[in-house]
């Protein structure tokens, strides 16, 4: 009996570990899913809207690919990073609501995603941010006061992250996490993911740098990312700062889906406007 006992203990530790063993080294393969689809189902041409097609190169020579749509006399540019899967054209929802409220939009497929070369990592979608920051920045000539940078799901630390780093107009945070094994704790309570994680991104981190007024934006229905994900990340963002609760999934709650949703949206943004004016008012008359 002991015999069998010790059998089932062994059994039950070998295969733990190799569990452990597998999830570390699939890690990337738990995170990123460009294989969805690197094919662009659609773009923004073939829904009626004009748009520029641009190739970022990034500090490590990656090839990144965005689309750049313009709208007439525009209030101001929206950087916009997607979540985990797919690409660029399954986010086309997005691209009439940004038009009619009457915003610039950069959105761009990270490395190895769609078009664009390579191969994701953390520090590898760091890059491609600060890329396309550069390209609104320094080849487009539009003001940082005057961006504002939005984070969806995975898209959110990485948009934190570069909004610690370059200060701009806003900082808008959708269905995000605080950090991957915050996550991967709550996915995998079974294993040691803290010691396992080779991942990071880690949004709460970013905040505690971040001046820019924020929008976190969750809903209590997100079966992916945990509300309270949610709310942690709204608690650790300085003022001046607003939580919009959504509902649905994580992959249907979308802030699009709803006109008082989108009129928040607005709000946030007007405010933004009227920040900026303010502090530009400050600065050219100081007495």
């Amino acid at each position: 009996m002991l015999q069998i006992f010790v059998k089932l203990v062994v059994t039950f530790f070998v295969v733990y570990l190799a569990i452990v063993l597998l999830v570390f080294l699939t890690q990337a393969k738990l995170i990123y899913f460009p294989q969805v689809s690197r094919e662009l189902a659609v773009t923004p041409g073939q829904i009626g809207l004009g748009f520029e097609s641009v190739e970022l190169t990034t500090a490590d020579e990656e090839t990144i690919h965005g689309w750049f749509v313009p709208v007439p006399d525009a209030r101001g540019t929206i950087l916009f990073f997607h979540g985990n899967a797919g690409n660029i054209s399954h986010r086309m929802d997005y691209l009439p609501m940004f038009q009619q409220l009457g915003y610039h939009l950069l959105i761009i497929d990270y490395r190895g995603y769609g078009q664009s070369s390579g191969s994701p990592s953390e520090l590898g979608t760091y890059l491609d941010a600060e890329a396309a920051w550069n390209y609104l920045v320094e080849v487009k000539g539009i003001a940082p006061s005057r961006v504002v940078v939005y984070g969806e799901s995975l898209g959110g630390p990485i948009a934190a992250w570069l909004s610690a780093r370059v200060n701009p107009a806003g900082l808008i945070l959708a269905s995000s996490f605080t950090s991957v094994p915050d996550l991967a704790e709550t996915i995998y309570p079974f294993l040691p993911v803290r010691l396992m994680s080779r991942f990071n991104y880690d949004t709460r981190e970013s905040l505690a740098s971040i001046t820019s007024p924020v929008l976190v934006m969750h809903s209590p229905q997100d079966e992916i990312v945990p509300f309270d994900h949610g709310q942690v990340l709204f608690q650790a963002a300085s003022e001046p700062k607003q939580f919009l609760t959504l509902e649905g999934g994580h992959n249907s709650g979308f802030v699009f889906m709803r006109e008082e949703w989108v009129l928040a949206l607005d709000e946030f943004l007007t405010a933004l406007e009227h920040e900026n004016e303010v502090s530009v008012k400050e600065i050219a008359f100081p007495g």
